[in-house]
């Protein structure tokens, strides 16, 4: 009787011993993301949405102005030597970036504070040639009222020149971290969220540019100087007439 329940006994306490053993060896799955990561992917995924609809509805638009002869045009404001040099600054500074990331991973502190510093300052570069490009359109007479074409174009590109300010802010602020003696290789994460969300935007603006500057608009039909007030007049009676609707 003895001899049988110290067998038993024997057994179960090999039993759970091997539990024990097999619950070490084997943790619980993961799926390995970094969740700060996946949030960030979210993140772009519903920014990618937003920059989608409004580049769809600058395409939609973009020919409408010359088709109701509402001048300025596209095809005389743009410069487009100009555009494409500021471009070129926006994707070198992704290149910095990359450097930036590399260098973090290698726990090179000067390295990482030098080339974060070199794609802010692209970055702020491209912003002010954005700033600039905008008050000479403005001067030309194209502001966000004048036509559809002014207002879809300031919103778009606006609306991008603005995730490239929020960028170089951030990256400053990695900056003065580094400075600090906050940034180390174990918190290349936080260089690699900044990575991504500005990566995200010079492909965002390899798609404007493209859309927005590169492919061709219609030319202006003959006679647009005298057909432009007779469209204004057209547009104007037909406030008018909905004005005379309203109840009061």
């Amino acid at each position: 009787m003895a001899t049988a329940i110290e067998v038993v006994t024997a057994h179960g306490a090999g039993a759970d011993s091997h539990g024990g053993d097999d619950h070490s060896d084997h943790p619980p799955p993961s799926a390995g993301v970094n969740s700060r990561k996946m949030l960030m992917w979210l993140f772009l995924a519903s920014d990618c949405m937003f920059f989608g609809t409004l580049i769809a509805t600058y395409m939609t638009y973009r020919n409408r102005s010359i088709e109701l002869q509402m001048p300025p045009y596209p095809n005389e404001i743009f410069d487009i030597p100009y555009t494409s040099v500021s471009a070129f600054v926006l994707l070198m500074s992704s290149l910095t970036m990359v450097l930036a990331l590399s260098a973090i991973k290698r726990n090179d502190h000067r390295g990482l504070r030098v080339w974060i510093s070199a794609t802010a300052l692209l970055g702020a570069i491209f912003v002010g040639g954005q700033f600039f490009e905008f008050t000479t359109f403005a001067r030309d007479g194209l502001t966000l009222s004048s036509n559809i074409f002014g207002s879809s174009f300031y919103v778009l590109t606006g609306f991008h020149g603005a995730h490239v300010t929020i960028g170089v802010i951030w990256l400053l602020s990695l900056l003065f971290v580094s400075l600090r003696g906050g940034l180390s290789s174990e918190k290349a994460m936080d260089v690699e969220l900044a990575g991504l969300y500005w990566h995200f935007v010079d492909i965002v603006w390899i798609v404007i540019f493209t859309l927005v500057y590169l492919v061709p608009y219609a030319n202006p039909p003959e006679g647009g100087a005298e057909a432009a007030p007779e469209a204004m007049i057209q547009l104007m009676t037909l406030g008018q007439r909905l004005l005379a609707t309203l109840p009061f």
